[in-house]
């Protein structure tokens, strides 16, 4: 992460997808994979007189972005300059709405089912994508991206474009960043060199607990483990050993099938919980890590915690070395895997409510192609906000810190091809070369583009989820004697259908790999 950036986290939390958030700078748009080369910001058809058609009358573009932080004090100075550029390419202007990510699900659903305008929106999560697009809120894109998305088409692999299908159509755009995660162990690395830890002997739960032990007899004001985020996942947000193909509710635990489990049934998920007791018991986890709402960066910062297992991407160490405060290293215990999630948890969609869809895509287009716009985005107006240091890496602009700066909205993940963005200084300059080999590299599911429809099993899942909310932080924290709430976890579950939810997901995901021929 970027001195630029502020903490990720709090996103995380709120919208809990992720497995993935957090932005890196951006690097020269090199790279291969997901990053195929941008199309220049005037392909933006194979046919120009159609284009022509559609740009002849001015047209302004509402775009919704969520973000963490409050709305720059310098929005409107960037608008201007982005108009610029939008209105010279495609005779169109935008207007920016930025929304709290806290109140973001809320005030999109107003928005969608209002009918107010709104031309472009960010999607945030698999399942809060699905469901607006069945609903009938978001716009089929297929033959828009045919017509005005060449730069698209260049930029996103078949694959991560397909991924987002929803009963055959593409009603959103993923945006171009890290499309896999690994697992990993975050540490301060003050106290690794201190106790002289050789984070390459680290390749297991088991080689983490030793760690966790030398911490704990070494630091007694110290949690040696903490969760990365608060919510369901407790302990093990990123813990990469399945497919959770959108929920949990049945998941893959081969990447290489798609044979449907329910997980809280697996050896493996009770093999954790014994582990994750034991750590309890022992004094390793934060005491009272099953109602922390504090993220596992912002409590090392504090002072509280040595580490938290995390998903990870390349840059991340830096990243959060930024936001924990001091500096932080890592080890990969889980390699990186690419499922739906990772590549549909951001994406761009075109609302129903759009009153010139073509215009839209025209503007989208660009976001994934043209460079300057895309900087103009993330990072603002160049010598104001920032200054070049070197060909494609930046710094703050001369006076400007991170107390005073006047843009700095921390949404480069989301906007468009964030291999297109600059690189922010402390960073590697060939941090996104590294990323599209990261993606390349990744283990990709075998049930990659599948979308579950959870409309045949709405009742059973309203409920599953009340049970969720019920057993799971005292269960992946360790709080709870898995021993004896895991079967009564898992006899609720039952009770509550999640059996016929496992079912329905089979015969769904049995249909969708006979029409893509996998087998």
């Amino acid at each position: 992460m970027t001195r630029m950036k502020r903490s990720m986290a709090g996103m995380i939390s709120l919208a809990m997808v992720f497995m993935l958030l957090s932005a890196c700078s951006s690097s020269n748009g090199s790279g291969d994979s997901s990053d195929k080369g941008g199309a220049s910001s005037s392909e933006v058809s194979s046919s120009p007189g159609a284009v022509n058609d559609v740009i002849r009358e001015p047209y302004e573009i509402v775009i919704a972005a969520p973000s963490a932080l409050a709305e720059p004090k310098d929005l409107a100075l960037v608008q201007k300059e982005i108009n610029k550029i939008t209105q010279a390419k495609v005779n169109t202007t935008v207007k920016i709405m930025v929304v709290p990510f806290s109140n973001w699900q809320q005030q999109m659903n107003l928005m969608l089912s209002s009918g107010e305008k709104l031309d472009l929106m960010v999607t945030i999560g698999a399942p809060a994508y699905a469901a607006q697009a069945l609903k009938g809120q978001l716009t089929p894109l297929d033959d828009l991206i045919g017509k005005y998305g060449k730069g698209i088409q260049s930029a996103l692999e078949p694959a991560y474009l397909n991924a987002p299908r929803v009963k055959g159509k593409v009603y959103g755009i993923p945006s171009i960043r890290n499309f896999a995660t690994n697992t990993g162990f975050m540490m301060r690395k003050d106290l690794v060199d201190k106790y002289k830890i050789d984070i390459a002997a680290i390749k297991t739960l088991a080689d983490v607990e030793k760690v966790l032990k030398t911490i704990k007899d070494n630091e007694p004001d110290l949690a040696p483990i903490v969760p990365a985020v608060g919510g369901d996942y407790g302990m093990l947000l990123g813990y990469n050993n399945r497919d959770s193909l959108g929920d949990d509710y049945g998941v893959l635990m081969d990447y290489n099938s798609l044979k449907v489990t329910n997980y809280y049934e697996t050896p493996e998920y009770a093999e954790l919980l014994k582990t994750l007791r034991r750590w309890y018991k022992e004094g390793y986890i934060l005491k009272d890590a099953a109602t922390n709402q504090i993220t596992g960066n912002q409590l090392v910062k504090a002072g509280k915690a040595f580490g938290y297992i995390t998903n990870m991407k390349p840059g991340y160490d830096a990243q959060q070395s930024i936001t924990a405060g001091t500096a932080m290293v890592s080890v990969e215990i889980k390699p990186p895997v690419s499922t739906t999630t990772d590549v549909t948890s951001i994406m761009w969609a075109i609302p129903q409510n759009s009153k010139n869809p073509e215009r839209a895509m025209m503007l989208l287009n660009m976001l994934y192609s043209d460079k300057d716009l895309v900087n103009l985005f993330d990072w603002g107006i160049e010598g104001k906000h920032y200054q070049k240091v070197a060909d494609n890496v930046i710094d703050f602009a001369a006076g400007v810190d991170t107390k005073n700066i006047g843009y700095a909205p921390n949404w480069d993940f989301m906007m468009g091809n964030q291999f297109l963005s600059y690189v922010f200084n402390g960073n590697a300059p060939d941090i996104w070369k590294t990323t599209a080999q990261f993606n390349t590299n990744s283990t990709k599911s075998k049930a990659l583009g599948f979308n579950f429809n959870p409309e045949a099993v709405k009742t059973e899942y309203t409920s599953l989820e009340n049970i969720k909310k019920q057993y799971l932080n005292g269960l992946n924290t360790g709080t709870l004697d898995p021993d004896k709430t895991l079967p009564e976890f898992i006899a609720k579950l039952k009770s509550a259908g999640i059996d016929k939810v496992i079912a329905e997901k089979q015969k769904q995901l049995d249909e969708w790999a006979k029409i893509n021929h996998i087998q």
